[in-house]
């Protein structure tokens, strides 16, 4: 059970970890950019091409700090232990799907088992936080059962 917690979080840790990747690359490539650029006889375009440049480099520092803290939010998770009620790093298996209650990143696939990966601040988190096996709670218009949480 552990084995599988860990894989999960290692999933999730791998999305985040990517994500801080691409966006540091393109935020260095922007500046290296900015840097290279020559002014011309053209001044207008000039200043547009940079301002264009420091917007790009401004979203992808958005984007960067919101993939930190990803990373931040997995290193409070736990991969030991099992969980009585629903939080974060718990593994709920439901009627309707498999959550890993961590961070957003997609559908993880471990031993052809699918789970979503979710965030506990995301509507379906927030449903699932707290639950315990037998516990049921209704997300658009479908009613979900929990089964049992790891």
């Amino acid at each position: 059970m552990n084995e599988l917690k860990q894989q999960l979080y290692n999933y999730c840790r791998s999305y985040a970890q990517n994500r801080v990747d691409i966006l540091t690359d393109a935020i260095e490539s922007a500046r290296q950019s900015a840097a290279e650029d020559t002014k011309s006889s053209a001044g207008d375009k000039y200043e547009t091409g940079r301002e264009m440049l420091q917007q790009e480099t401004n979203r992808n520092t958005t984007l960067l700090n919101e993939a930190n803290k990803l990373l931040v939010v997995l290193n409070r998770i736990s991969t030991t232990g099992i969980s009585k009620t629903a939080d974060g790093g718990s593994i709920v298996v439901t009627d309707n799907g498999n959550f890993y209650l961590a961070v957003s990143a997609g559908t993880a696939i471990v031993a052809g088992t699918s789970y979503f990966t979710v965030s506990q601040a995301s509507p379906i988190g927030q449903k699932l936080t707290g639950k315990k096996p037998g516990d049921t709670f209704e997300m658009n218009g479908k009613i979900y059962k929990v089964k049992e949480v790891q």
